[in-house]
């Protein structure tokens, strides 16, 4: 009996990525929280159906850990508090994300928007309608596909 195969998402923020020194982060702002995570799961992967219900794949969570991981380690690296998200206060804030396809026709861009900022209101403990701007940019990178993320406060937010 042939046992299926668990598809599991690298990290690409550790030791062994190949990301950081090709794609470095570190010249945004230090409240900002910048991260390069794999692409999540593309919305036809997102919900399965259990018992007439939708529900999260297990794709959608094994991402949505995976961020959560990837936030509380980049928060536990900060050197000055308050970690972003963590102020209370309800300051607006903004979120980029700039996905990198093998291929620009292959997805749309804006599939991994909702379970990107689940996944990262959920980690930081805050709800996600204090985002009030997205920024959504859809490249291509057929060597490298990821995510890169920044989450910034957004003292200015549009009228």
């Amino acid at each position: 009996m042939k046992r299926a195969r668990r598809q599991t998402l690298p990290t690409h923020n550790g030791p062994a990525s190949p990301w950081p020194a090709r794609h470095p982060v570190a010249d945004h702002p230090e409240n900002d929280l910048c991260l390069v995570l794999p692409l999540p799961p593309s919305i036809n992967h997102q919900y399965a159906t259990v018992q007439g219900r939708r529900v999260l794949s297990s794709a959608g969570r094994r991402f949505k850990a995976l961020v959560g991981q990837e936030v509380l380690c980049a928060l536990a690296k900060r050197k000055s508090p308050p970690p972003l998200g963590q102020t209370q206060d309800g300051t607006p804030l903004a979120l980029d994300l700039r996905f990198y396809f093998e291929s620009e026709l292959r997805r749309d861009i804006d599939g991994g928007l909702k379970i990107t900022q689940d996944a990262v209101c959920e980690a930081l403990g805050i709800n996600d309608n204090r985002i009030v701007e997205v920024t959504l940019r859809k490249k291509r990178d057929a060597a490298a596909p990821r995510l890169e993320l920044t989450l910034r406060l957004c003292l200015h937010p549009a009228p």
